[in-house]
Order: C-alpha cells, then sequence, then structure tokens
C-alpha cells in the first residue's frame, strides 16, 4: 500500500486540526466525504467550501462521492474551489443497469471541462444488473474517457463493493478488455501512472 484516502467532515469546524494530524501522518493522500448519504446541499456548506479549500495548499485531492441526481452540485461546488484538485469517484455512480440518461452524460462532460477535475473509473459493474455484458459498460467507460482524455482518468477496484455483481478478478479482466485499443502509454497512465500523480505517491 502508497498511500490512504481519508474519510473527513469538511463542515466541521474541527477540519483545520484534523488536517494537519492527517497529513503528519504521511500515509494519507487525499481525502472524502461520502455525500450520497447526507443532504444535497451539505456540499453548499460555506464552513464545507472554506474547508476543501485548504487541500489546495497542501496539494492533496478531494474524491467526490455523488449520485447522477447530484453531479450538478458537484459542478458547482468544484467551480467554487477552482484550486482544489477532484476525483470523480465511481465514474459518477450512473446506474448502468437503467442504461445511460443525458443528464449524466451532460454532468460528466461538464465536470470534464473544468481542468482540475479528474474522472476515476472504479468497479462500476457494480452499478449494471447481475447479468452484466461488456457492451453494457462501455459506453460509460468510453464516455468519460473521451471526454477526460487519458491524462485525467484514473481505474479503481472500489473492492469490495465491485463484489456485488462479480469477482475483482472479472473487474479487472473487464477493464482490460474495454481498453484493448488503447496505447501502451494510455494504458499506463490510466492504471498506474496518472494516480501515482494526482495523489502524490511518489512523493
Amino acid at each position: 500500500m502508497r498511500g490512504a484516502i481519508s474519510a473527513c467532515r469538511p463542515e466541521s469546524d474541527d477540519f483545520p486540526p484534523f488536517l494537519e494530524h492527517a497529513l503528519a501522518s504521511g500515509v494519507v493522500h487525499g481525502f472524502r466525504r461520502v455525500l450520497h448519504t447526507q443532504p444535497d446541499d451539505l456540499s453548499e456548506n460555506a464552513t464545507f467550501r472554506a474547508n476543501l479549500d485548504r487541500l489546495a495548499a497542501t496539494g492533496t485531492p478531494f474524491d467526490i462521492c455523488m449520485t447522477p441526481a447530484q453531479l450538478a452540485k458537484a459542478v458547482a461546488l468544484v467551480d467554487a474551489c477552482p484550486l482544489v484538485t477532484f476525483v470523480v469517484d465511481h465514474c459518477g455512480i450512473p446506474a448502468i443497469k437503467d442504461g445511460m440518461t443525458q443528464s449524466w452524460r451532460d454532468d460528466i462532460a461538464a465536470l470534464a471541462e473544468r481542468p482540475h477535475v479528474n474522472l476515476k473509473i472504479s468497479g462500476i459493474v457494480a452499478y449494471a444488473s447481475e447479468s452484466w455484458r461488456l457492451d453494457d459498460l462501455r459506453p460509460f467507460v468510453e464516455h468519460g474517457i473521451g471526454r477526460f482524455g487519458w491524462d485525467r482518468v484514473v481505474w479503481g477496484s472500489d473492492w469490495p463493493v465491485c463484489t456485488l455483481n462479480g469477482s475483482l478478478s472479472t473487474w479487472v479482466a473487464a477493464t482490460h478488455a474495454l481498453i484493448t485499443g488503447a496505447s501502451v502509454e494510455e494504458r499506463e497512465k490510466f492504471l498506474s501512472r496518472n494516480a501515482s500523480r494526482i495523489w502524490g505517491l511518489d512523493r
């Protein structure tokens, strides 16, 4: 293990000392708040945004964990904190089993227009049906990579959540099948180099 992404509570007045303590550990390379279990307006809280702004000086990214219905809030959040590096987790948690929606496509495209935002394509099989096929995943992966480009996408397992609809090895195999047409350099960026750069794993 090269580093950890720590859970955090940016809405708390205690965030500054927490941030200092977490970074002093030498283990924490990023932060996240699971927002899809919270009220939709939490990310609009003034304290939340002010504390996220503190991450800019530390060089540590913030992972966005939001559902498709909340992605417009994600756009507003990243616009409010333009100096912070963001990573959208799980491809924006699309409901793959229900098919692609125009709102998800548009919101992913809008996030991709912000150069300080990255996309993590992680364990999306969990959001497909139990009998998913590779072609069920392909439009979501291709749209994400197509919009963000190979320099701003990272792969993730989302283990153990990914095992809801298959084993980790199945998701790994599906990933390699989905990027078969990519160059060696593109695959290296997606599978390791971008993550190392974004989260400063070589520091």
